[in-house]
């Protein structure tokens, strides 16, 4: 296998991709561009929601509060990530959220599969999918 390395800073690189960093979705040769995992850093103003559910899920999931207040919806039940470090992991479960506060999250999904996303015109906040 050939060396690929790619330095970057996560703020700067995210809004190119609505949030996501790594995962099926970047250019073939490019070290990010993975079909086992997706990692976003999604930085949401206070109030910002996703603009519906994400049903028939069949990917795993683990989102990580970095900062602010977090809310992850899930089938008959509400998650709140509001200290640093907080987390929920789920596998195949449909799932909305919304930001209590300005908050920041890192999520990582497996496997990266296409056909996921909401169109650009769905906040265009680097929403977490």
């Amino acid at each position: 296998m050939t060396e690929q390395i790619y330095v970057g800073n996560a703020a700067a690189d995210a809004p190119a991709g609505r949030g996501w960093l790594l995962g099926h979705f970047q250019p073939d040769g490019d070290p990010r561009r993975s079909d086992d995992v997706e990692i976003k850093w999604a930085i949401h103003p206070p109030g910002d929601r996703r603009a519906q559910w994400v049903a028939g899920e069949q990917r795993s999931a683990a989102l990580i509060l970095i900062s602010g207040r977090f809310r992850v919806e899930l089938p008959g039940r509400s998650v709140l990530l509001a200290e640093q470090g907080d987390y929920v992991v789920f596998h195949g479960v449909s799932h909305s959220w919304h930001a209590e506060e300005a908050s920041v999250v890192v999520a990582v999904r497996w496997p990266s599969l296409p056909g996921y996303g909401l169109p650009p015109s769905d906040n265009g906040t680097g929403a977490v999918s």
